[in-house]
């Protein structure tokens, strides 16, 4: 375990400033949102949507099988399938961080038979390996599917009643508290980070291979706390083997409507993101980027999946195909200020 020292201040400056960008873009979703709901013109956009899928369309997924964006990818082909009228598979490529998903996204033809289904780490990845992929050059985004909540949690037994006890048990002896995350770069570790950033503690990170671990850990009490995925952390938290002291995202989470925002409990510029999209090939056409983007927002707002949304702990988040672009440029600045400052490297 490396101890990382941090200059808050000047990288809070940066992540401020996307925060506030984000703030705005997110207020456009939900007039998007709203608009899509009222709008008579997406009737229009499926049927045009139709003439361009003569084949079967791939969902690749950079996710392992039964993992959120998986089953998100999943629940969306059977309605995709039926609006498209060719079957729509889901594939997982799995390995190098996202690398074989990306080659087998790139490779294709940019005919929008091919989309890339991934999540926040597409902003996270270029900025602690190599790869030989840009976020912004090589993709155009279509549409965020949702946003999984990460949970500030804790043993109970820390005797914490809030975010600012943490803290301040924290300040009161520096560099002796830990907290764990699901491995180097990951969204529960970029969550933490961005945490640290913002309070300006000092805590040791330990790494896990994955949440599992990093919970039983928690709940043990020999990790202090955990940004831990909301679907992973409910069942103990429901339990009362973990205690939740707030959620990581701008609004409060509809599973957790008790446990208040980091913003609620006097942390600003601390939120973390951890979308699932679609995205493809810079190449595509705008008019299909256009098409695949109405038609997904169409399948969004279906029972089935908005039932798939709730069971994974997800929010909705409807955007334009330029708000979502727009939202991947402003979390790669916002990340490669927290990467520069945690010094996260994974080769």
């Amino acid at each position: 375990m490396n101890r990382q020292t941090t200059k808050p201040a000047a990288h809070l400056a940066t992540a401020g400033a996307i925060t506030a960008n984000r703030r705005i873009a997110l207020g456009q979703a939900l007039g998007l949102a709203s608009a899509l709901a009222l709008g008579p013109s997406v009737g229009r956009a499926q049927s045009t949507a139709k003439s361009f899928a003569n084949r079967p369309i791939r969902l690749v997924s950079g996710a392992t099988a039964g993992s959120a964006s998986d089953i998100l990818a999943r629940s969306l082909a059977d309605k995709l399938q039926a609006e498209f009228g060719v079957p729509v598979i889901v594939e997982n490529r799995v390995g190098a961080a996202g690398a074989v998903a990306v080659q087998a996204v790139l490779s294709a033809p940019p005919d929008g038979h091919t989309i890339f289904v991934y999540t926040a780490a597409h902003t996270v990845v270029p900025l602690i390996s190599r790869t030989s992929w840009d976020p912004v050059r090589d993709f155009s985004a279509v549409v965020p599917l949702g946003v999984v909540p990460n949970v500030l949690v804790v043993s109970p037994g820390k005797g914490w009643r809030g975010v600012q006890d943490l803290v301040s048990a924290a300040r009161s002896k520096p560099g002796a508290m830990n907290y764990a995350s699901a491995g180097q770069g990951s969204a529960t570790h970029m969550s933490a980070e961005k945490f640290k950033l913002a309070t300006g503690i000092d805590a040791v990170h330990v790494p896990f291979k994955g949440s599992p671990e990093a919970i039983t850990e928690t709940i043990a009490g020999r990790i202090d706390y955990f940004f831990a995925p909301l679907v992973s952390a409910l069942p103990q938290i429901r339990t009362g083997k973990l205690q939740a002291l707030a959620v990581g995202t701008p609004q409060r989470s509809s599973q957790l409507p008790d446990v208040p925002t980091l913003a609620q409990s006097g942390i600003t510029n601390a939120e973390y993101l951890f979308w699932i999209g679609m995205l493809v090939s810079s190449k595509t056409p705008r008019e299909l980027v256009a098409q695949l983007n109405q038609s997904t927002l169409t399948a969004l707002q279906t029972p089935e999946v908005r039932e798939k949304l709730n069971t994974l702990g997800a929010e909705s988040l409807p955007m334009s195909p330029e708000q979502f672009d727009a939202l991947i440029r402003d979390e790669l600045t916002a990340n490669a200020a927290i990467v520069k400052a945690a010094g996260i490297r994974i080769d």
